[in-house]
C-alpha cells in the first residue's frame, strides 16, 4: 500500500485559531462590517503595543494605503525626491510615485540588507524632501543615523515597516522613529487580517489629516455618522481615498495581536533551528542580530550562489518546490523591473549590492504554525536541493 504525499508547506501560512473565526462570525452576525467599533478596538490596541495614543494610529487596508497617505499628509513638495531602497517590494516605489514624488534609490548594506546610511546620504539632492526606510525582513535600519542624516538636511522619514510590527532598536519600537511608521497586515505578515495595515504619527495634528484623507477626506464625524446615537452629517474637507479598514480584518487582527509576542517567540524558535541546521551547507545565512535590537523574524532568507552551492538561485526554487515545500524571493531588486527601467532609466549594476541579493536571494517558510516535523522536512529539502 502506497503512502499518501507529505501535505504542500506552504510558504508564510497564516496561524488562524477559533478565536479569530469566532470573532469573524460575531462580526458578520453583528451587522457591522465596515470600519466601526472592532476597527476602534484594534487601533487602540496596536497603539498601547506600540506605546502611543489611539489618536496617534489609524487602521487602513494595506500597508501601501499607509505609505500614500504619510506622504500626502506630510504636504511634500510635488515633484520632490524620496530616497528609499532598492531591496523592497514594487509598492514602496509606487506610493512614492503617486504620491506626486520621485523615487530615488540608494544601495543596501550586504550584511545587513537593510538601507546603508551612508548611500542615503550620498543620494541627497536640493531635491530631496523625504527617506523611506525599509526594516527588511524585521531586522531594524540603523534608526539613529537615518534620523542624523534627516534632522541635518530637514527631511522627513517614513519607517516602511510592512516586516517589523515587533522590531525595535536600541530600546525604541520601530514606526515611532519617523514622521510616520507604515505598517502591514497582509496574509503572510506576522499579524494578519488578509489584507490591511495600520498608519503610525508622532504627531496628532498630522494624523488627523491622515485619518481624513483616509476616507474620501471627509471630516471625522463621517466615521460615526451611522452609528446607534444618530446619524451624523459629514462635510468633505480635502480630496481623499477610501483606504478605510472594516470590522471585518479587525476581528482577525484583535486576536491575531493578542498573540503577537508568543507568535514571535515560536519564529525566533524556527530561526535559531535553521541558522543551527544549515550552518555546514554552502549558503550565506542571515547575518546574527545586532545587540541593542529587536528582530522581528518576518523572512528568513539565504542566499544561493551557483558557484559556491552547484546549483542557481532559480533552480534551487524548482527543486525545493518538488519536494513539496513552498518558498519566496524578497526581492529581486527594483532596477530589474522594465516599468522603472524605461521610467527612471534605472539598471541595476548601479546598486551592485541589492542586485547581487536579489539574484541570489531565497525565503525559506517561516510561520508560527510551522511544526517541528515541518522545519526539519525544510532543511532536509535545502540539503537535498544542493545535492
Amino acid at each position: 500500500m502506497q503512502s499518501s504525499p507529505q501535505p504542500f508547506i506552504v510558504f508564510a501560512a497564516p496561524d488562524i485559531h477559533e478565536a479569530e473565526i469566532e470573532e469573524v462570525v460575531a462580526c458578520m452576525r453583528s451587522g457591522w462590517l465596515g470600519t466601526g467599533p472592532r476597527v476602534a478596538r484594534f487601533e487602540a490596541e496596536f497603539a498601547a503595543y506600540k506605546g502611543v495614543k489611539p489618536s496617534q494610529v489609524a487602521g487602513l487596508n494595506s500597508c501601501t494605503a499607509a505609505l500614500h497617505i504619510a506622504m500626502v499628509a506630510l504636504r511634500l513638495e510635488p515633484g520632490s525626491e524620496v530616497i528609499t531602497t532598492p531591496l523592497t517590494f514594487c509598492a514602496t516605489a509606487n506610493a512614492i510615485i503617486h504620491a506626486g514624488l520621485v523615487p530615488v534609490l540608494a544601495d543596501v548594506d550586504p550584511e545587513t540588507q537593510n538601507i546603508d546610511p551612508s548611500a542615503i546620504e550620498a543620494a541627497i539632492t536640493p531635491r530631496t524632501s523625504a527617506i523611506l526606510p525599509v526594516h527588511f525582513a524585521g531586522r531594524p535600519c540603523e534608526m539613529d543615523r537615518i534620523m542624523q542624516i534627516a534632522n541635518k538636511h530637514g527631511l522627513a522619514v517614513i519607517e516602511d515597516c510592512a516586516h517589523a510590527i515587533e522590531t525595535e532598536y536600541k530600546g525604541q519600537r520601530a514606526g515611532t522613529f519617523g514622521d510616520f511608521g507604515c505598517f502591514s497586515f497582509y496574509v503572510t505578515k506576522n499579524v494578519v487580517t488578509g489584507e490591511g495595515g495600520m498608519i503610525l504619527a508622532r504627531d496628532e495634528a498630522k494624523m488627523a489629516r491622515a485619518r481624513v484623507l483616509s476616507l474620501h477626506g471627509m471630516s471625522k464625524d463621517a466615521w460615526h455618522r451611522f452609528g446607534d446615537k444618530g446619524y451624523k452629517h459629514y462635510q468633505v474637507v480635502e480630496s481623499g481615498f477610501k483606504y478605510n479598514m472594516m470590522d471585518l480584518q479587525a476581528a482577525i487582527g484583535i486576536h491575531q495581536l493578542a498573540r503577537v509576542e508568543a507568535s514571535w517567540r515560536r519564529r525566533r524558535e524556527i530561526w535559531g533551528y535553521y541558522q543551527q541546521a544549515l550552518a555546514a551547507l554552502p549558503l550565506r545565512l542571515p547575518a546574527p542580530d545586532a545587540p541593542d535590537t529587536r528582530h522581528a523574524y518576518h523572512l528568513y532568507t539565504v542566499m544561493v550562489d551557483e558557484a559556491e552551492s552547484g546549483v542557481g538561485r532559480d533552480g534551487f526554487l524548482d527543486r525545493m518546490h518538488g519536494q513539496g515545500v513552498g518558498t519566496g524571493v524578497h526581492y529581486l531588486s527594483l532596477a530589474e523591473h522594465p516599468y522603472y527601467q524605461d521610467r527612471f532609466g534605472w539598471r541595476p549594476h548601479e546598486w551592485p549590492h541589492a542586485m547581487e541579493i536579489g539574484r541570489q536571494t531565497v525565503s525559506l517558510p517561516l510561520s508560527p504554525k510551522l511544526a517541528d516535523v515541518d522545519q526539519h522536512r525544510v532543511t532536509e529539502a535545502v540539503r537535498r536541493a544542493l545535492g
